[in-house]
């Protein structure tokens, strides 16, 4: 596949090397095109700026950026954007591990309304980038699990595919429209993680006893 990402960060850096370590192309594009050069240089892929990687991700385009630009970055690259499957990996938490979108639309809807002509799924953002980096992802013998919503098969099949390819297993997770369950879920696990240095994990049981 020949994918995009937009944002320079920990996530870009870990998915795209996660991908390019799969046999993809991979494309980085920041605001600082030498930034994304050079991030992209890491894992053999090729960097520019972020009209660059909307353009290349023909097959998918992760969104990688701090909650706050993604409305005004993706609505500038519209047209770019147009038909791509767009990876939703953002979590809209605040200080205080808040949830930023409360009482409103998700960040996922809010990426759909910014690119209508695009398909948004969301998926990877339960999970501190360590977590992708690791080769593959698999706990006490289970590889994990990473849900996915969105309204588009044909994206979903995509994304599904590159979730496997982190030696993962995709679960479908409903319609766009829960996107903002599972930001929800991420702002619960990264207060308990982080905040309160608990074992998140421990909070469900085994799906026999559930």
């Amino acid at each position: 596949m020949r994918i995009g990402i937009l944002g320079t960060g920990s996530m870009a850096d870990a998915l795209g090397t996660q991908w390019a370590r799969a046999g993809h192309e991979v494309r980085v594009g920041g605001r600082d095109a030498e930034r994304a050069a050079g991030l992209a240089g890491r894992f053999g892929g090729r960097g520019g700026d972020l009209r660059a990687a909307a353009e290349f991700g023909v097959d998918a385009v992760l969104i990688a950026l701090p909650y706050a630009a993604v409305a005004e970055v993706v609505a500038g690259l519209r047209g770019a954007l147009r038909d791509r499957v767009l990876i939703d990996c953002v979590n809209p938490v605040g200080p205080g591990f808040v949830l930023e979108t409360a009482g409103g639309r998700s960040a996922a809807e809010r990426l759909a309304a910014a690119a209508p002509d695009a398909h948004v799924v969301k998926a990877f953002n339960l999970c501190h980038e360590d977590v992708w980096r690791m080769t593959p992802p698999v706990f006490d013998g289970r590889p994990l699990a990473v849900p996915l919503c969105g309204d588009d098969e044909d994206a979903l099949d995509v994304v599904r595919r590159l979730v496997r390819d982190l030696g993962c297993e995709p679960l479908n997770a409903g319609e766009l429209a829960r996107a903002g369950l599972l930001e929800a879920t991420a702002a619960l696990l990264i207060g308990l993680w982080v905040g309160e240095g608990a074992d998140a994990q421990a909070i469900a049981p085994p799906r026999e006893t559930a």
